[in-house]
């Protein structure tokens, strides 16, 4: 670890070219902490234009020392993992390749561990909605599905496994992943695959071995989405994927066949999202779906892998 960099600012990136140059261009309005910190960029495998703008020298903060490297392992868990191994920073503080950070963001982090010195921190994920309106059918419970959170405007510690921090925006000691270990490489997107849970997974492992996981409210980040491109097919093959990946793991050593407490659950799940859609129409019955798309993906995960 070196002594001259405090905090190491990690963005990993993977084909997204036509979001990326946003995202670092906005680095410039980014009021700078007391202590050195570094930008780290890891190209994920990208095959777009990624390279070439990363090659450029305009978008790079003055006076902030920048390094580029590439994993050629597919999977934002690898990248990040390959981020661990590359930060000098006693803090590496990951954010996300679409995302604009608030211009306080680094400064409220770095105030947040001069006074707690935690293990982790997360911050707040407001979602920006580019190209048209926000759709009709996107209900407010489920926005945390495409990155927004917030556990309240409260500074406070963290310790329940379900107030996790997101992977959009959250730091760690570098330390503690020679306690825990890195993130799993079986999690996280995958290119187009949309497995997630990779950052839910390593906070509960923190919490678990009782790490101070701080909540740093006013460390605000913008997920930019593409009003245009968001389907409700995305967030039924999200549930499915997690279902399926659960089922996988629950499963185990155990018999192929799904347990048969698995039909009853799917077909509450069913029966509830086909009366909601009935009564009320399919633009309030999409979460109720999305329960649906994970037991079928749960029993496809427990019998097929």
């Amino acid at each position: 670890m070196s002594t001259h960099i405090a905090y190491t600012l990690a963005m990993c990136t993977h084909n997204h070219a036509d979001r990326l140059a946003k995202t670092l261009h906005s680095l410039e309005a980014l009021r700078r902490s007391q202590l050195p910190f570094e930008l780290l960029v890891v190209n994920n495998a990208s095959t777009d234009g990624t390279s070439a703008i990363l090659e450029q020298t305009d978008w790079r903060p003055q006076g902030v020392p920048v390094r580029v490297v590439v994993e050629n392992k597919l999977g934002l868990s690898n990248a990040r993992n390959r981020a661990i191994a590359e930060a000098c920073g006693e803090y590496i503080i990951f954010f996300d390749d679409d995302e604009t950070l608030g211009p306080e963001w680094l400064k409220e982090y770095e105030q947040a561990i001069r006074t707690w010195q935690p293990d982790a921190l997360g911050g707040r994920i407001e979602v920006l909605f580019e190209g048209g309106e926000r759709p009709r059918w996107l209900q407010d419970e489920l926005l945390g599905f495409i990155g927004q959170l917030s556990h309240g405007p409260t500074p406070k510690e963290l310790s329940d496994p379900s107030t996790p921090i997101f992977g959009g925006n959250f730091g760690f000691r570098k330390v503690v992943f020679e306690q825990i270990g890195t993130f799993d490489a079986d999690l996280g997107r995958r290119g187009g695959d949309n497995t997630g849970g990779e950052d839910t997974e390593i906070y509960r492992r923190m919490v678990d071995a009782g790490m101070k996981v701080r909540w740093v409210p006013d460390a605000v980040i913008y997920h930019r989405i593409e009003s245009p491109k968001l389907r409700k097919s995305y967030f039924l093959d999200l549930h499915y994927r997690q279902g399926r990946m659960e089922g996988r793991r629950r499963r185990g050593a155990a018999n192929r066949l799904p347990p048969l407490y698995l039909l009853p659950q799917l077909w509450r799940a069913f029966s509830a999202a086909a009366e909601r859609r009935f009564r009320q129409g399919g633009d309030q019955s999409l979460r109720l779906e999305m329960n649906v798309a994970y037991f079928v993906g749960f029993i496809l995960g427990w019998g097929l892998s």
